[in-house]
């Protein structure tokens, strides 16, 4: 397999963002397309964003209706009668682009995935969490709730946060079996006991610090979570409810995925630069450190015991690995290619998995450090943009699927489970 090391150099590259590369145009400098649902469309899309959005789109007939039942659910004003022309409208002037092909390579373990729609249309689940209990947890970024799914039972059971259009995105658990979440849309931290439905918010102490997005706990019970839009990394001390935050040396360094190392240590990813960061627990000092491709986007890291960093290249379609001991860089083609926008990751056993969002369908990926090969699945369903995955103490994985509206189980075989499983 092509590999290519390369040695950190810290300099600073030309921000080019792939999330954010202009403002989105004004609503009436759009002309769509004339036909039935024209005024409809224009009238209750740009309520809350550009109409530049809905150009740039492309679905299929299921697709739009999906994204139509996502808008209500965020609160877009449709009638019933009106929703069926306007996913006609949509349809037929912005239908789905060309996505490369997965490339499925075969290899010698065996994987099944097995999927599950959530029972309320729309929800966009973001992120997947399994839980000590054994059930499996999701937010449902669109339709603002978690859900919790027991594979035991096959049921679901959903809890409805307070505050309207939260946008809950991030999801962890304590060691109360508390669930904790980012609401990226509201601007808080929230905290969901089970037993109770009891849900706390923390706000943040900043009217800047918006867009909380991905939360994680370090080995203290210390939580700490990354704040896209703001810029900032913000750390939560559930005893005393007490949030500080720091802000990111990089403008528009949009800080989204996160991880922790053995050490206590806090890494994150910038997704509108080519650079991941560290933050010191204790100080919360920030430390860069630049990618070699300047092109590159890191969406998603995380951490293996070695405490090598593993990020996945959205933008130019990589796996990377950081090494921050000797800052060494090394990275591998996804299989899918340079438009294969790998997303989700976690580590097994130092055995790296991660989904390709931008294949049709999307794949989750095996790839194996020490052989350096890779194996790939393709997603039944399509997977409709896997954003996050989480493992199981077995092995096994669980995945969000974003755009058909489920989640997912990739169960690990025999001899393919990692040593120590």
């Amino acid at each position: 397999m092509w590999t290519k090391a390369l040695l950190f150099v810290a300099s600073t590259a030309l921000f080019v963002s792939a999330a954010s590369a202009q403002a989105p145009a004004a609503p009436n400098q759009i002309q769509l397309p004339e036909g039935p649902g024209k005024e409809t469309v224009e009238a209750v899309c740009s309520r809350c964003h550009a109409l530049d959005r809905v150009v740039a789109a492309g679905y299929t007939r299921d697709g739009w209706q999906l994204m139509v039942n996502q808008m209500i659910s965020n609160g877009a004003p449709l009638h019933p009668d009106q929703i069926p022309v306007v996913v006609d409208y949509l349809a037929k002037n912005f239908p789905e682009k060309p996505m490369p092909p997965a490339v499925i390579i075969p290899g010698s373990v065996d994987a099944s995935i097995k999927e599950w729609p959530v029972p309320t249309p729309g929800s966009r689940p973001h992120d997947p969490m399994f839980a000590p209990d054994g059930s499996v947890w999701y937010t449902g970024n669109a339709s603002n709730l978690l859900g919790r799914f027991d594979p035991a039972t096959d049921e679901f059971k959903e809890y409805h946060l307070k505050i309207p259009h939260s946008g809950p995105h991030g999801l962890v658990a304590d060691k109360d079996g508390n669930i904790w979440f980012t609401a990226n849309q509201a601007a808080y931290v929230g905290k969901l006991d089970p037993q109770t439905g009891g849900i706390t918010e923390y706000k943040m102490p900043d009217p800047d610090a918006r867009d909380p997005h991905t939360p994680i706990f370090d080995h203290n019970g210390v939580l700490w979570f990354t704040l896209q839009g703001a810029d900032m990394i913000g750390r939560l001390t559930p005893g005393s409810g007490e949030v500080k935050l720091a802000k990111v040396p990089t403008a528009k360094a949009l800080p989204y995925g996160m991880a922790v190392d053995s050490k206590g240590t806090v890494y994150f990813d910038e997704f509108g630069s080519n650079k991941l960061g560290s933050i010191d627990p204790a100080t919360m000092e920030i430390r860069e450190y630049v990618l070699p491709d300047a092109a590159a986007r890191p969406r998603r890291i995380a951490v293996g015991s070695d405490d090598v960093v593993w990020y996945t290249d959205y933008a130019s379609g990589h796996l990377g690995r950081f090494d921050p001991k000797t800052r060494q860089f090394t990275e591998w083609p996804s299989p899918g290619g340079a438009k294969s926008r790998p997303y989700g990751i976690t580590i097994v056993d130092g055995v790296v998995w991660y989904s390709e969002s931008g294949t049709r369908p999307n794949t989750v990926v095996r790839f194996d450090p020490a052989s350096e090969k890779f194996q790939t699945w393709a997603i039944p369903s399509g997977g409709g943009v896997v954003r996050n995955m989480v493992h199981t103490p077995n092995g096994d994985l669980w995945l969000a699927c974003s755009g058909v509206n489920g989640i997912a189980e990739v169960q690990i075989k025999g001899a393919g489970k990692s040593p120590g499983f």
